[in-house]
């Protein structure tokens, strides 16, 4: 029985999980985003983020630390240069897991599992919305009321002759 064991093995020996998990931070960090299924991607983002975090700070001791995770020189250089300028002032919550669908060879949830602030579809500012049109409210009034208005001055302005030629036509009907 499980009795609240918290982390998935993900049917693997802890040597092995460690080794996979390490990988895919590694991969996570160079290249922002990559696919994998659900159940990894969420071992990943537990295994991940602290080490994320621990890379505001650049120091030579959080530096070996995160070494000590991820065995990449490369990646532990690209975290604490770029990826920890990007994540400075955010309080946590790096990752985003986004569902894809199935694989058809098993049937298995697939996701794709990127750094937040690089998603630059994202991170664009939303479109302004137009007010939607309601039928209940009268403020369309208004605008039907200016052209009345105008409509009157023009009559106003027009020459004496002309207006009493337009209102002679009704009294004659």
């Amino acid at each position: 029985m499980r009795h609240g064991c918290k982390i998935n093995h993900l049917s693997r020996t802890h040597a092995h999980r460690v080794a996979m998990l390490s990988n895919m931070a590694t991969s996570l960090i160079m290249h922002k985003r990559i696919e994998t299924t659900l159940a990894k991607a969420k071992a990943l983002r537990v295994y991940v983020e602290p080490i994320i975090n621990r890379s505001k700070v650049d120091s030579t001791h959080n530096r070996r630390l995160v070494f000590s995770y991820l065995h990449s020189k490369e990646a532990v250089s690209e975290l604490f240069r770029e990826v920890s300028q990007k994540i400075a002032t955010r309080p946590g919550g790096y990752t985003r897991i986004l569902k894809t669908g199935i694989r058809h060879g098993d049937n298995s949830e697939m996701c794709i599992i990127e750094l937040v602030d690089y998603n630059e579809n994202m991170l664009k500012e939303p479109k302004a919305k137009k007010a939607r049109a309601t039928r209940r409210g009268r403020g369309g009034k208004k605008a039907e009321a200016q052209p009345a208005e105008e409509t009157a001055q023009t009559v106003e302005a027009q020459p004496a002759e002309v207006k009493a030629e337009t209102e002679a036509a009704p009294a004659a009907e």
